[in-house]
């Protein structure tokens, strides 16, 4: 017997990967039902190799369905996350609502899968599982083996975030202003707070009070929760003109010393991460050559002389799937192989 699934924010960028991912991984699912609003009722979006019908959020019953996968910001988690867990289906929320409540779980499953064995044991669990920011998923599945070889103490990291991360608005942004610069038209600003064509912007999310944005808070507060609350993270977080995958530029000091050729041989071993890290010509890897591929690859492995024991790397992930997607497929499918979770249709 076989799992149901239901996607909400099938239409959307990150709502068609989870879609995607489900087929290319083989989820274990009897049944996949796309979910959207009602102006989408009707809608095809595919699943493998046919296409689904995409039913209205608003009057689906979720009783007899196990993994709610949501993808459709925080607002709609907002109200729907817990009236969706109310009936018995665990819901594996992309948004920020959850991220920081202490009753639920954030979760990259080769980083903290374990915090999952204790959350389902508890009578009074909420059945809402978050999914990181998608610059700290990347970061955390690179920082994670590392840390528990050599304690890391310190992490300055610089993104450099793709524009799908704002969504499809801004990929068709982008890509109009591009085309503008070559025909010598107009260069419209609306999804960004500045052209993004040859241009990078130090701004993602709003500005808070000590200066910092909330992405960069995201990824500080999301390290600690998952990683270790005694790191001390700092982070400045830019948007590039790139389509898909984000990059990050990731300094570290560690408790203990830990040398470059020790971190790429554990980072090779680790899961979900990929070494590339050739010092020659095009021996790294850049945003496209992640874009559509699962792995975490980190780049230019070095020590970095200027502390005691630190290093500087360099991380891509294409973060529409491990930065979303994947990693909430990824979760679902933890709950499954580690036997915490059974079909409903069983019962």
């Amino acid at each position: 017997m076989g799992y149901k699934v239901a996607v909400v924010g099938a239409t959307g960028n990150v709502g068609r990967e989870m879609l995607d991912i489900l087929a290319e991984r083989g989820f274990p699912a009897d049944e996949v039902v796309a979910l959207a609003s009602s102006r989408s009722k009707g809608k095809d979006v595919s699943f493998g190799d046919k296409n689904l019908k995409c039913k209205v959020l608003d009057h689906y019953d979720f009783s007899d369905t196990d993994f709610c996968l949501m993808s459709a910001g925080g607002s709609l988690s907002a109200e729907w996350a817990p009236k969706i867990a109310a009936q018995g289906c665990i819901v594996i929320d992309n948004s920020s609502q959850w991220r920081y409540d202490e009753r639920i779980p954030l979760i990259v499953p080769e980083v903290n899968a374990q915090v999952l064995e204790e959350w389902i044991k508890k009578d009074d669990r909420i059945n809402i599982i978050a999914n990181p920011n998608c610059s700290t998923a990347q970061l955390l599945v690179a920082l994670k083996p590392l840390h528990d070889k050599a304690t890391i103490k310190r992490v300055v990291v610089s993104t450099y975030q793709s524009v799908s991360g704002a969504g499809k608005e801004a990929m068709d942004e982008l890509f109009t202003q591009t085309r503008a610069v070559f025909v010598s038209d107009p260069i419209e600003v609306n999804k960004f707070t500045k052209r993004i064509a040859y241009n990078v912007i130090p701004h993602i999310d709003k500005f808070m009070d000590d200066g910092s944005t909330k992405e960069e808070w995201k990824v500080v507060a999301e390290t600690k929760k998952m990683l270790d609350p005694k790191i001390k993270v700092t982070c400045t977080a830019v948007r590039v003109p790139v389509f898909v995958s984000h990059g990050e530029s990731v300094n570290l000091e560690f408790e203990q010393p830990i040398s470059a050729d020790e971190a790429r041989d554990i980072l090779r071993e680790a899961p979900g991460c990929l070494v590339v890290d050739k010092r020659e010509d095009g021996g790294y890897i850049t945003p496209i050559d992640a874009a559509g591929e699962d792995a975490t690859y980190i780049s230019r492995i070095r020590e970095d002389p200027t502390v005691d024991n630190g290093l500087n790397i360099w991380v891509v992930s294409d973060n529409l799937r491990k930065g979303a997607a994947l990693n909430t497929v990824q979760i679902a499918e933890a709950l499954i192989n580690r036997g915490l979770v059974k079909p409903r249709a069983e019962a």
